[in-house]
């Protein structure tokens, strides 16, 4: 470390031997010829030690001392004087008077002259650097008590901002947690909102691991492992179920998290929120139980109102011919009103039942294709001549497994619908085709009713399959042949949409699921049959007495003989003593705990040969039935349909009938 040592002298040879013993300690040294000299380099450096010459012309040593001395930044830098003439007593104290720290005579000897200088300027070195250690520690305090206080004032903020956040947090009705990924996803975090909601505190889900998911209830459980074990490869997740609180009710909380980013080998985390949403559940089933009063409401009005009519015309008709005598001309019309009159009742809850899927089916395996080639005479019929009808049908067989007849009533309520949608006509076009679903194996089956009338809002398209919603005028349709259309698809595992714009028409695609065995020959289907009787013995079950003592005038004109009961007991209890049967006809529907399914099972159980044939006119639990395999005859029958069946039965060519197979399609996709 150098330092810099000024040399003031106006005699240049005395400068020089000056230069010459001091430029071994390898310092700066710099020469100023006069004192005003002086004062200008040290208004420029600051030195170490200053050799100052007493005797100059101008300003002397003495005076350049005293402006030295004057200056604070210069006043403690040593001076040593040098003088070859004033050597007395009062010359040497008048310069340490001066501020001299030492006074050397000239000549100067070399040796001391560099001696004392190196003294002084060590002196100032260890000065400079005390003052910078001094500096430096201040420094080090001063930055310290910065940190100190911004660190307090960091950590003020912080509980500001924690004491926000917990007000934030227990003021809204929502739970952060943060928690492991996987079972049983072991929370890290819960904010104290949760005892809002559960009443437990945070603290007993944080010490229990599986305390949270041990009260999920039961049939949530594996729907909450799934969702939340999903997020490992999706990264999100969401779920809602229901959670036994404190209280001992269940409440509906619906979670919601991401999959926090982790480093390789560590166990990734999930963030999330949770809510309870019992309120909302709440509302959305008294919005639900408010549309079902509606429903219902609107159903019961459209079924009073066609039902009415119907037992007006009945009623009516029964009423006239009970007064008097008419001519059997009169006679036949009116019983053929009243048949009419009846059949329109039969289609009409045929209706309803295929809106409620609860009508009872008769599927076979069929080519839709030939179907709608077959059925094609009658649509161009319903819609007349101002409709032009086009097909454009797939050229592969597309087969399904549905109930034909079923499936021709959807498209002649579709094709008719149509109609009235064109009241100055237009163009009705049905195509068929396949039609891939994602996961559901071989592509499923198409059909669509496209027409160019007057399309559909939205608010009637949320409404357009509802029983008895119409846009027609009174009198112009029942509102039930939409409903037939979605009850009979639903049914048969299959599914409707609608494409419809105002003034763009409208279409109507049926989707259904495809069949893997070949269609079946329906060419004899419709053959007239003949009314072949019997001379068997039938027991028949039903709680109706009316229907009951229907059923055996129409056995026994057909030539079969009839036991009776009322009951499955009674039924059993007949079985039971022996008598003779031959075959069971039983209502489904019963009083007593025992439906007919269960009366057939018990009974086929006593006589394994005993062939059994079921009646309803509503069956609730429709899987059971099928599941069960009996054939089934419909309510209201007609006699020659009751002859074939039982016919068919006594002959041994349907003793049980064969359950429904699902293709593989419909089973990928169920």
């Amino acid at each position: 470390m150098t330092a810099k040592i000024l040399i003031v002298d106006d005699d240049e040879r005395n400068a020089f031997a000056a230069v010459q013993a001091l430029e071994e300690l390898g310092h700066e040294l710099i020469v100023a010829r006069s004192g005003v000299e002086a004062l200008r380099h040290l208004l420029q450096h600051e030195f170490a030690v200053i050799l100052l010459d007493l005797h100059m012309p101008g300003m002397d040593g003495f005076e350049t001392a005293e402006l030295i001395r004057s200056r604070k930044r210069t006043r403690n830098t040593p001076i040593v004087f040098l003088t070859a003439i004033f050597r007395d007593e009062a010359h040497v104290f008048q310069a340490y008077s001066a501020g001299a720290v030492d006074v050397v005579f000239k000549p100067v000897d070399p040796f001391i002259l560099k001696s004392k200088v190196s003294v002084l300027v060590d002196l100032y070195l260890k000065t400079e650097s005390m003052k910078r250690q001094a500096a430096y520690r201040q420094w080090l305090l001063d930055e310290h008590a910065r940190v100190m206080a911004e660190k307090i004032e960091a950590e003020r903020a912080l509980r500001r901002n924690e004491a926000r956040q917990e007000a934030i947090m227990k003021s809204l009705p929502i739970v952060f947690h943060s928690r492991s990924a996987k079972p049983p996803f072991a929370p890290s975090f819960v904010s104290s909102s949760v005892e809002a909601i559960t009443g437990f505190p945070a603290s007993r889900f944080m010490d229990e691991p599986e305390f949270g998911a041990s009260r999920i209830h039961p049939d949530d459980v594996d729907e909450v492992v799934r969702h939340i074990s999903g997020a490992l490869k999706t990264g999100a997740y969401a779920c809602e179920f229901r959670w036994l609180c404190a209280d001992g009710r269940y409440r509906y909380l619906m979670d919601q998290g991401v999959l926090a980013p982790g480093e390789d080998g560590e166990e990734r985390e999930i963030f999330g929120v949770m809510l309870d949403s019992t309120d909302r559940h709440l509302l959305e089933e008294q919005l639900i139980q408010a549309r079902k009063m509606e429903a219902v409401g609107q159903l019961t009005g459209g079924v009073a109102h066609d039902f009415n009519n119907l037992l007006t015309v009945v009623l009516g008709n029964v009423d006239i011919m009970g007064r008097k005598s008419e001519d059997e001309a009169k006679r036949q019309r009116r019983l053929d009103a009243i048949r009419q009159a009846a059949e329109r009742g039969r289609d009409l809850t045929r209706q309803l039942l295929a809106f409620a899927r609860r009508q009872h089916l008769a599927p076979v395996t069929l080519d839709v294709n030939e179907l709608v080639s077959g059925f094609t005479g009658l649509l161009r019929q319903a819609v007349g001549e101002a409709v032009t009808l086009t097909l454009d049908l797939h050229p592969e067989p597309l087969c399904v497994h549905v109930d034909p007849t079923q499936l021709e009533t959807a498209l002649l309520n579709l094709a008719v619908n149509a109609r009235d949608a064109m009241p100055e006509g237009g163009a009705l076009s049905i195509a068929t085709r396949p039609a891939s679903r994602a996961g559901a194996g071989p592509p499923w089956i198409e059909i669509e009713v496209r027409d160019s009338g007057v399309g559909m809002s939205e608010e009637v398209r949320a409404r357009v399959f509802e029983p008895f919603f119409t846009t027609k005028e009174v009198g112009k349709g029942s509102g039930l042949g939409l409903s037939q259309v979605y009850g009979f698809v639903n049914q048969s595992e299959g599914e409707v949409r609608i494409e419809s714009e105002p003034g763009k028409g409208a279409s109507f695609i049926l989707t259904l699921p495809p069949s893997d065995r070949p269609a079946q020959d329906r060419s004899a289907e419709g053959a007239a049959q003949e009314v072949v009787g019997g001379s068997e013995q039938i027991l028949v079950v039903e709680d109706d007495a009316s229907v009951l003592a229907l059923t055996v005038e129409m056995l026994s004109g057909l030539g079969y003989r009839t036991l009776t009961a009322t009951s499955a007991a009674e039924a059993l209890a007949l079985i039971d003593g022996g008598a003779e049967i031959d075959l069971l006809f039983s209502d489904i529907v019963m009083p007593g705990g025992v439906s007919g399914v269960g009366l057939a099972r018990a009974a086929q159980q006593r006589r394994p040969d005993l062939k059994v044939l079921l009646t309803s006119g509503f069956v609730g639990d429709r899987r059971a039935l099928e599941e069960a395999g009996y054939p089934v005859l419909d309510k209201p029958y007609q006699m020659q349909v009751l002859a074939a069946k039982l016919r068919a039965l006594l002959s041994g060519e349907g003793a049980k009938r064969p359950r429904r197979r699902r293709s593989s399609a419909t089973a990928a996709a169920g």
